[in-house]
């Protein structure tokens, strides 16, 4: 049976708090034992952060709302938390477990204002999806039309900031955000403003709009539309629009052309958002797309969207084009005008750069189709992630390109998952020089 949810504001902070005295009491019991060792002792302290980490994950999975959004980015960012922190944070992107239906019912009533029998033909009490502001319910409209309900857990908007103070006092007092106080901030202003929007689904309406115009001559892109008369700020009702999701993507179904085909169109999909529309979906995860067999991808959740400054966009191709060319004064150059490189550290060993752009490289740097169903680029990063604590002070999560990192990682697993084999290195080529020649703007 589904638990009834923390949904006020003074139940969430004390379950909150509670988190934090638990996890700032575990540190500082670690810290004194450190003390009387006569070595770091690794094995314990990573003991610890796999409990600490636990007990967060549990939390923030039960309160939903900004807590768990926040916990489902931190996964993806996974330079400035332990890895035992990164990896646990990970179940929160699967599927949340669902809210009771009367407290669905009751905020769709709140906010549409009318019954729900007045409202729908019918309304699936079992979820269509659940995810962590909010859950989608199918339904049918009295003139046939089939949709899908997304309706917001009650008291998430308003506990967004006090949310956000809390999870960041956790990691502050649990040892946890390995950062100057100054990338903290922007770091955790940049997941509150992208929060604030995805909250405000009269904003997710108006991105829908954004990305169906700019996908118009797609046709393999489909996008479902608004119904605007059930859709207010925290109820969005969408036509229903349905394909085959990754795990449904299988060679009885699907032939490896087919899937080589969904895997170039899904490259285009994401090179095209950043260079052209430089307005990207931020939210790259598996429940967000589905296929069909006849190569379309359909794309849902328009909630998370970031509108790139032309200059962010800019430095980001320039970054690209010194990677591939081995040129790392200049990539240097180029992180500290992204905002990942810490202007007055002095520059960044080339060997460093050279090691992770030959890791990072392999899927554009080959004209053979590169099998993604076998990509272990992940191992790799992940081998090399102590070489990180290095020049820790060198660099700094870059806020305005954070969610363009995140988009590359949600592809990238998307495209494994799928089993794609492509060569991606002329058409990256052409994006990057496309982008030269269109120049910000």
């Amino acid at each position: 049976m589904a638990k009834k949810p923390v949904t006020s504001r003074r139940g969430r902070f004390l379950k909150l708090a509670g988190m934090t005295a638990s996890v700032a009491g575990q540190y500082a019991g670690q810290r004194a034992r450190r003390m009387f060792r006569s070595e770091n002792d690794e094995g314990a302290q990573s003991e610890s952060y796999t409990r600490m980490a636990g007990q967060i994950v549990d939390t923030l999975g039960e309160l939903k709302g900004a807590v768990m959004k926040v916990g489902q980015i931190a996964s993806q960012t996974q330079d400035f938390l332990p890895k035992e922190f990164s990896e646990a944070l990970q179940t929160l992107q699967k599927e949340a477990p669902p809210m009771p239906f009367e407290v669905i019912v009751e905020q769709i009533e709140s906010e549409l204002g009318k019954p729900v029998t007045e409202l729908f033909e019918y309304i699936q009490e079992k979820p269509y999806a659940a995810a962590s502001i909010g859950q989608v319910h199918r339904a049918r409209l009295y003139d046939g039309t089939d949709v899908i309900v997304k309706v917001q857990y009650p008291g998430v908007d308003e506990s967004c900031d006090s949310d956000l103070k809390q999870l960041r006092m956790t990691l502050k007092l649990g040892g946890l955000l390995k950062m100057p106080k100054e990338a903290v901030d922007q770091l955790f202003g940049e997941i509150r403003e992208r929060l604030k929007e995805e909250l405000d689904y009269v904003n997710e309406a108006d991105n829908i709009q954004l990305f169906r115009q700019f996908h118009q001559n797609d046709d393999w892109v489909i996008i479902p539309s608004v119904v605007d008369s059930h859709s207010t700020r925290r109820v969005l009702t969408l036509e229903l629009v349905e394909g085959d999701h990754v795990s449904e993507v299988t060679p009885e179904r699907y032939d490896q052309d087919t899937i080589n085909l969904i895997g170039q169109r899904i490259f285009t999909t994401m090179a095209d958002q950043l260079f052209r529309f430089q307005c990207i979906h931020g939210d790259p995860h598996a429940g967000n797309f589905a296929y069909r067999p006849d190569g379309s991808i359909i794309m849902y959740d328009f909630g998370c969207v970031k509108k790139l400054k032309p200059g962010i966009v800019e430095s980001y191709r320039k970054a690209l084009v010194a990677a591939l060319e081995e040129d790392y004064q200049a990539l240097d150059r180029h992180l500290i005008a992204l905002g990942a490189r810490v202007e007055s550290q002095p520059a960044v060993d080339e060997a460093y750069y050279a090691m992770w752009r030959d890791i990072l490289i392999v899927p554009f740097n080959q004209d053979e189709p590169y099998d993604f169903a076998e990509a272990d680029l992940h191992k790799h990063v992940a081998a090399k992630t102590s070489t990180v604590f290095k020049y820790l002070d060198y660099f700094k999560p870059p806020v305005e390109s954070i969610f363009i990192d995140r988009m590359i990682a949600g592809h990238y697993w998307m495209l494994k998952r799928l089993g794609v084999q492509a060569a991606f290195k002329e058409e990256l080529e052409k994006y990057l020089k496309l982008s030269e020649q269109a120049g910000p703007g």
